[in-house]
């Protein structure tokens, strides 16, 4: 398989609009940017094509990247900086399936795959096919599987993908570290993992609620509630015997050196499987 990161950054990307800090600073200067979340995923052996995620940019990322258009999609969670761009499927497609959870969210009421039927519904080309997590299921020659993180308050998931020929990719979803332990094993042993990482363990002095899910040096591997820290996405890296980790999810907050570190993807890379 081959795997575009179509988008690697949080909510408001690198660099963020208005924003005068070094870090936008140097994204620029460099020509690099992490737009907002999204994975394409090619099938090399049947030519079909897999997006995980439709962020807000995706338009820009298809012809940025000059990727193929997608056969199917596959939604991990409803904010909006993961779902949002579905709504340029509209004219571009004779028919897409666009798998999610059927797990029904006690938050919103409906699980992930409702919300997207009823939030869509005028997308007629559209099929939302609900999934049981933990559950493989088959598409674009992929087996598939949901996997239940942690991303209070709604339910996220994060994804493996593999192929016929067994390569796999794991992909965390939005999480904090305090992942089940069978997300955990179904994540394990892949050969590129793709894990949220929005922030260095130095910043949760700054957030609200502080840090939490400390290593025994005392380093949070979860900031607040919703993320992991870089530091936890390699210390959930090391645990799931990755043989590649890319940090994705990279918020412009940490210092130029720290967001464009050995780890720390940005848009457009690739990676074949």
């Amino acid at each position: 398989m081959r795997v575009t990161l179509l988008g690697t950054g949080d909510t408001t990307g690198t660099p963020t609009p208005g924003c005068e800090c070094e870090t936008c600073h140097t994204a620029a200067d460099r020509g690099v940017e992490r737009t907002r979340f999204s994975v394409h995923v090619e099938n090399e052996n049947t030519g079909e094509s897999l997006l995980v995620d439709t962020s807000p940019d995706v338009r820009y990322q298809l012809l940025r990247d000059q990727v193929a258009l997608p056969d199917a999609i596959v939604i991990t969670h409803i904010h909006f900086d993961h779902l949002d761009g579905l709504g340029n499927a509209y004219r571009l497609f004779e028919s897409l399936p666009v798998y999610a959870a059927n797990e029904t969210d006690p938050t919103t009421g409906e699980s992930v795959a409702e919300t997207i039927d009823r939030k869509y519904d005028y997308l007629d080309r559209v099929t939302v096919s609900p999934q049981p997590p933990l559950e493989p299921f088959e598409t674009c020659g992929f087996t598939v599987t949901l996997l239940p993180v942690e991303h209070p308050p709604f339910l996220c998931y994060g994804v493996t993908i593999e192929d016929e020929t067994g390569a796999k990719l794991s992909i965390t979803g939005d999480t904090n570290f305090n992942i089940p332990d069978a997300t955990r094993d179904q994540l394990a042993d892949p050969d590129l993992l793709l894990a949220d990482a929005i922030v260095p363990a130095r910043l949760c002095d700054h957030h609200p609620l502080g840090g939490r899910h400390e290593t025994d040096a005392g380093v949070p591997r979860t900031i607040g509630t919703k993320h992991m820290t870089m530091e936890g996405a390699l210390s959930l890296a090391e645990e799931l015997n990755a043989e590649r980790t890319r940090l994705v999810h990279v918020s412009h907050f940490p210092t130029p050196e720290e967001a464009f570190g050995d780890h720390a993807a940005v848009d457009g890379e690739r990676y074949q499987l």
